[in-house]
């Protein structure tokens, strides 16, 4: 079956990088959101993630992680799927009427 797939083309493999990183920003946020909501109704957790990648090492791996792990997916997926051939109906040219 392997040998039957085609290479996926370049603007798959861009869009399937382009794709992983939108969603592993969106899931760092969204997962950010709920451990400062937890740190804020829970001040002794003390969990050292917040959105301020800048001066929280913790929060910039958590994030490299995120798109890391979601621009991995989404290429495995460009790999492992057939391109989408649009399907046309088979007219023999015995049947197209002459103008």
């Amino acid at each position: 079956m392997d040998e039957n797939m085609a290479k996926p083309t370049a603007l798959r493999i861009a869009a399937s990088v382009i794709l992983g990183v939108i969603v592993g920003g969106i899931l760092f946020l969204i997962v950010t959101f709920f451990i400062g909501v937890i740190n804020n109704q829970y001040k002794w957790m003390g969990i050292p993630i917040d959105l301020q990648i800048t001066e929280n090492v913790f929060s910039l791996g958590l994030l490299i992680l995120f798109i890391g792990f979601s621009i991995a997916y989404f290429w495995w997926k460009v790999e492992t799927t057939p391109p989408s051939i649009p399907e046309s109906p088979e007219i023999p040219e015995s049947e197209i009427p002459d103008e």
